[in-house]
């Protein structure tokens, strides 16, 4: 089949081939950079959080009338009504062990700052998010120690919220670790907090702990420190594993639990929760982009194949007698089949170049507003056979209805 007749054939339509083309193109670049957007958001909320998620649940609280100064008298009371509260709690039947804490990955609550090796840093080398609880952090959050060791009961001391004293020993996850020393050595070696002159000891290092901020870059969601340190003030988190297959239960038992240690606080239906929840919660908007960005790209799918349909049939109309002369002329059936189908694929590639190229300056566009990735190369490759094999399935019906036309349309009268 030469190319000669379809560029003529093509030329006498040259607003239908015009706007096919434009269609294929603008689905195509708005298509790839969807799926694209898809593809991250089931990766971001398929990322694993470095803890036990099964069993988890946290409480959040506030006392009322508590004491809210930063003096040592009002600290050493809050934390013996953190201590009791955490006694109460670990004496459940269904609870397996609690420990207090300051976040949760995804929970969107973070206390960040800055490491270094070097002290009194001025340009820090890396950002983290701190962890701050006691000894029953590592059983309860069930978390994977690869080198050194977990906190241990003497390494727990008690600060207020507000004092900005650093800790003495500190463990870090894997990452952050490997970017500190890269001959992987953390265990032993001094680091510096916030440009501090003051030395805190690595002691250990974990797999991975996820930051609680939900809108961390990939370079620093897993950029974690744990210090052993409990923080006093006029409210408290607690992360408590409950005993396998006892959740519900423990759940329903710790707000009478704690009422019965203190009634003055607060306690309502949003403070306790678990972990399913939080991760469910902390997805959510990505779920609904994904979710969106499906639609979309499905209504302009549709949209582009009801297109080639809709101006195929009406090509097929007008030619009506133009292809029955053809076939009392000999062409058969699968003639005039490919004859539409390759007069489709002439259109459907000029579509996907200029496809390809809207495609890029979508995505870099994206990129500088809403600081999204680079579209990989795959991802337009596979968008532009995807839409000339969307091409090639949307004709078929109108060309194989053009191929049904008898010979004998050729005697009719004009």
């Amino acid at each position: 089949m030469t190319l000669h007749p379809l560029i003529a054939a093509l030329s006498k339509h040259k607003a239908g081939v015009i706007l096919i083309a434009m269609q294929i193109a603008l689905t195509l670049a708005i298509v790839c950079n969807a799926v694209f957007i898809i593809g991250q958001r089931i990766e971001r909320v398929g990322r694993t959080t470095g803890i036990d998620e099964s069993n988890l649940f946290l409480l959040s609280q506030q006392w009322v009338g508590a004491p809210s100064g930063d003096d040592a008298d009002s600290i050493a009371k809050l934390d013996a009504m953190q201590r009791e509260d955490l006694a109460a709690l670990r004496a459940l039947p269904d609870v397996q062990s609690v420990s207090s804490i300051n976040s949760l990955p995804l929970l969107g609550s973070s206390w960040n700052g800055a490491i270094d090796i070097k002290p009194d840093s001025k340009k820090a080398f890396g950002r983290t998010t701190y962890y701050f609880g006691d000894d029953q952090m590592f059983p309860t959050l069930g978390m994977h120690l690869i080198a050194g060791r977990a906190f241990n009961a003497g390494d727990v001391h008690n600060q207020g919220f507000r004092d900005q004293k650093d800790p003495d020993i500190v463990i870090l996850t894997k990452v952050l670790a490997d970017k500190l020393f890269p001959k992987g050595d953390a265990v032993g070696k001094a680091a510096y907090l916030n440009g501090s002159g003051k030395p805190v000891t690595v002691v250990g290092v974990v797999e991975k702990l996820q930051a609680p901020g939900l809108f961390n870059s990939d370079d620093t969601t897993y950029n974690s420190t744990l210090a052993p340190v409990r923080l006093d003030a006029n409210f408290a988190r607690y992360a408590i594993r409950a005993k396998p297959g006892r959740l519900e239960a423990a759940m329903r038992a710790v707000t009478p639990a704690l009422y019965a240690v203190n009634p003055m606080r607060v306690l309502d239906d949003n403070s306790v929760k678990s972990f399913a929840d939080i991760r469910h919660d902390a997805y959510e908007a990505d779920r609904g982009m994904a979710i969106l960005m499906a639609v979309v790209a499905l209504v302009l799918l549709c949209v582009t194949a009801a297109g080639i349909v809709g101006l195929t049939s009406f090509w097929v109309g007008q030619r009506h007698r133009q292809i029955g002369v053809r076939r009392a002329l000999g062409a058969r059936k699968i003639d005039i089949l490919h004859y539409f189908q390759m007069e489709n694929l002439m259109i459907a590639g000029a579509g996907v170049v200029i496809g390809i190229a809207m495609a890029v300056g979508l995505n870099m566009w994206l990129m500088t507003q809403y600081e999204m990735a680079r579209i990989p190369v795959l991802y337009v490759g596979v968008g532009v056979l995807a839409m000339l094999a969307l091409g090639q399935l949307a004709v078929f019906v109108p060309a194989r209805r053009a191929s049904n036309v008898p010979p004998v349309v050729a005697t009719r009268a004009a």
